[in-house]
């Protein structure tokens, strides 16, 4: 399972994960005549091997071990052209990337995000799009983006709980 469509499983190739995201975005970028340039594939790289939410000057960090130049603007631009190619998500509550788990079709982002760990999956769940479109549309509005970020416990934080949802309830309030 990628990282960006759920939780992590036990086992996971997390070298493959990455290459495979790299080159579905080499594609995705040939195909709409965009240039992934390198360190716009490296930014990419960084969001992809952290596989949790990533904050632009954590990124800028890393960034620095390989190009000791490298400023926010340099970061902020390479996540203007990931964000708006669909390659990464922007969680909004916590400042933070994520890559994307299909970024070959636009869709809104549904987020999972853990409370504990911050562990992200997206759902991109046309059915929930969809409706949510149509209840702001009863509304008079008409809703251009859609990111929904609902928060919980991934299952490892839920079985570090004990499976107790008394517990869990208590942590969400």
């Amino acid at each position: 399972m990628d990282p960006a469509s759920g939780f992590l499983p036990a086992k996971h190739n997390h070298r493959r994960c990455v290459e495979d995201a790299l080159k579905t975005a080499e594609d995705v970028c040939r195909r709409r005549g965009q240039r992934l340039t390198e360190q716009r594939r490296q930014v990419l790289e960084l969001v992809w091997q952290a596989h949790m939410p990533m904050r632009a000057y954590d990124l800028l960090d890393k960034l620095k071990k390989v190009h000791r130049a490298a400023a926010p603007p340099t970061i902020y631009r390479a996540l203007d052209f990931l964000i708006a190619n669909g390659l990464i998500h922007r969680i909004e509550s916590l400042n933070a990337f994520v890559g994307c788990g299909d970024p070959e079709h636009a869709h809104a982002g549904q987020f999972l995000v853990c409370q504990d760990c911050h562990a992200v999956a997206e759902m991109a769940d046309p059915g929930v799009a969809t409706l949510l479109k149509k209840k702001a549309s009863q509304h008079g509005f008409f809703a251009l983006r859609q990111t929904v970020e609902i928060f919980g416990l991934c299952p490892a934080c839920a079985e570090n709980h004990g499976g107790d949802h008394t517990a869990m309830s208590a942590a969400a309030k």
